[in-house]
């Protein structure tokens, strides 16, 4: 019998915000403080930490929550506009000084 594939999901338990990190780290099977600093780190030095965990925070369903949603694509596709500007502006602001 094959075995139903991973999925990732925002965790319940293990969260801070989110659940995002927790959820990666539960996908990923290590300790979701490593999860937490690598986006922190990211967020500090590239800004990408907070445009990730902000989609991963759209687009990831939370554990336990139904898949079909049906505001699921207008929240992905405000989430790739929002990504989308913040980077223009990130650009702009920081890698054209």
């Amino acid at each position: 019998m094959a075995q139903a594939p991973k999925r990732l999901y925002r965790s319940r338990t293990e969260h801070v915000i989110a659940g995002v990190a927790g959820g990666l780290a539960q996908y990923f099977n290590i300790d979701p403080t490593l999860v937490r600093v690598a986006l922190v780190v990211l967020a500090l030095f590239w800004g990408g930490g907070i445009v990730l965990y902000l989609a991963l925070w759209v687009i990831v369903p939370l554990e336990g929550k139904a898949e079909t949603d049906p505001s699921l694509g207008r929240r992905v596709r405000q989430a790739a506009a929002e990504a989308k500007a913040t980077a223009k502006k990130f650009k702009e602001d920081v890698i054209k000084k």
